[in-house]
């Protein structure tokens, strides 16, 4: 019986620990690295932003579409290699850890990217059910510089009110884990994250 106990306990701390270090994968500098452009650092290039938007500004439209796959990648990989290692639960709490990977990943000193591809590749994988809302609405921001951060306000406020209405209503959540109370918390806490690096990131240094 303490076997079993400190398996349930340690499962979803080991998923969690999985998912930071998927989300951590520092996509967009490795393609710096390969693309051997020349830029020292995409942190001190372009936007500063170490994402998919400004990885195409700065080495191009190619490599920029690589590393927005590559991001997306990292957090759908994140669901799925927690809800192996601990069910619904730990699909829930690695997909919210691999947001907060590519947002604050330890290799960088905690100068990650925005979060939104990572965190519609978690969506793939722990609530599909609502991804193609969540791609359109992060192609969106993508393509909008001026109005990325209002639409990103607008996704997330969309994205917990989803989660919330499907753990509720106990909704049908295509390939992804039952929507269990795991769904709305990842919703909010990586809402919030995403929304707080957006402010952090348009404040002066």
């Amino acid at each position: 019986m303490r076997f079993h106990v400190t398996v349930a306990l340690t499962a979803p701390v080991i998923a969690t620990a999985a998912g930071y270090l998927a989300g951590s994968i520092p996509s967009a500098d490795i393609a710096n690295r390969l693309a051997r452009s020349g830029v020292g650092d995409l942190r001190t290039a372009g936007s500063g932003n170490p994402g998919a938007l400004n990885t195409a500004t700065v080495l191009g439209t190619g490599w920029g579409a690589a590393v927005l796959i590559a991001d997306m990648a990292k957090g759908a990989a994140a669901g799925v290699l927690g809800r192996a290692i601990a069910g619904p639960v730990g699909a829930y709490a690695a997909a919210t850890a691999s947001i907060a990977g590519h947002i604050a990943p330890v290799w960088s000193g905690g100068r990650g990217g925005k979060g939104v591809a990572t965190s519609a590749g978690a969506c793939i994988a722990v609530f599909p059910a609502y991804f193609p809302i969540d791609a359109a609405v992060a192609a969106s921001a993508a393509v909008s510089r001026r109005n990325a951060e209002r639409t990103i306000s607008i996704s997330c406020s969309a994205w917990v009110a989803a989660a919330l209405l499907w753990w509720h209503r106990r909704l049908p959540n295509a390939w992804g884990p039952p929507p269990t109370a795991g769904l709305p918390l990842f919703a909010l806490t990586g809402s919030a994250m995403i929304l707080t690096k957006f402010r952090t990131a348009r404040r002066p240094a």
